[in-house]
């Protein structure tokens, strides 16, 4: 497959800034080895691993951006060793930089297994961070000097569009975490609006089985090879004038759809289950606690 091709360039940054670090043959060649000879053995070596919906992406173009529902370690691994080569060249993985960006040895796994890219996860201000903005303003004092952190923080925005305006696929999970009962969150609409603003569709994938096989509550690795089925769907694009939130639903129902429709075929759980079972898991706690 030819190297990807640069578009417009992204305000804030060079033509061929991202492209030469995230594009680069030689390192894409590494990472596929390394992936192809140690780690996808080892995941399909702990895992009983089914893949569908292959044959849905055979006219997928090289750039898009592959949103997938978010419960496990495994759900990267299983995305970039289960995908055609042709589009896992070189897909990079918004990875949190809170967690995978704060030590050089996490980094450099990130990025050389899985073309990583930095992405805040944004958290919010304590009361009393909000409490002494609030203060300041009133006082008309001027805001402090950014500290390093948020320095870092703001060379990481419009990283993601800038990655995919030079032709570059992008691995998002909108949850923006894992999920601690199984139960799929409320997706972020930023991949969707992404890929309306840079005009390349929406690859969805559901992984099932893999928050069973490896909840973020386990500290062992799974045993006896639990099941676990990465699910494609077609590619998707917006249709005419439709909005952000509006494609953003659209995006997640149809994750939900692919995972559920198999979880009901081989008779594991579906998110409407976990979601019951976390209902009433939160009832019990409240009858407890009253």
């Amino acid at each position: 497959m030819a190297k990807p091709e640069p578009r417009t360039a992204t305000p804030g940054r060079q033509p061929g800034e991202t492209r030469s670090k995230y594009a680069n043959p030689g390192q894409a060649a590494a990472r596929r080895a390394t992936r192809m000879l140690l780690l996808k053995p080892y995941v399909w070596r702990l895992l009983k691993v089914e893949v569908h919906g292959v044959d849905k992406l055979a006219d997928c173009p090289d750039t898009f951006v592959a949103v997938g529902n978010h419960a496990s370690h495994f759900d990267t691994p299983l995305i970039f060793g289960s995908l055609p080569p042709r589009l896992a060249r070189y897909l990079s993985a918004g990875a949190a930089a809170d967690y995978w960006f704060t030590n050089w040895w996490r980094a450099a796994s990130a990025s050389h297994l899985f073309n990583a890219f930095p992405v805040e996860r944004g958290q919010k201000k304590t009361a009393a961070e909000r409490a002494a903005e609030k203060a300041r303003k009133a006082a008309g004092l001027p805001d402090p000097a950014p500290t390093r952190k948020e320095q870092k923080a703001k060379s990481h925005r419009g990283l993601a569009a800038a990655l995919l305006t030079e032709g570059i696929p992008i691995l998002l999970f909108p949850e923006g975490g894992r999920s601690y009962n199984g139960a799929m969150g409320l997706f972020n609409p930023g991949a969707a609006g992404l890929a309306i603003s840079r005009q390349v569709p929406i690859l969805p994938v559901a992984i099932v089985g893999a928050y069973a096989a490896w909840p973020p509550h386990q500290k062992h690795l799974p045993k006896g090879r639990p099941p676990v089925h990465v699910v494609y769907g077609h590619p998707m694009r917006p249709n005419p004038g439709e909005i952000t939130h509006h494609f953003n639903d659209r995006v997640r129902r149809k994750i939900i759809e692919l995972h559920d429709s198999t979880a009901r075929a081989y008779g594991m759980k579906t998110m409407a289950e976990y979601a019951r079972t976390v209902a009433i898991e939160k009832s019990r706690t409240k009858k407890e606690s009253e």
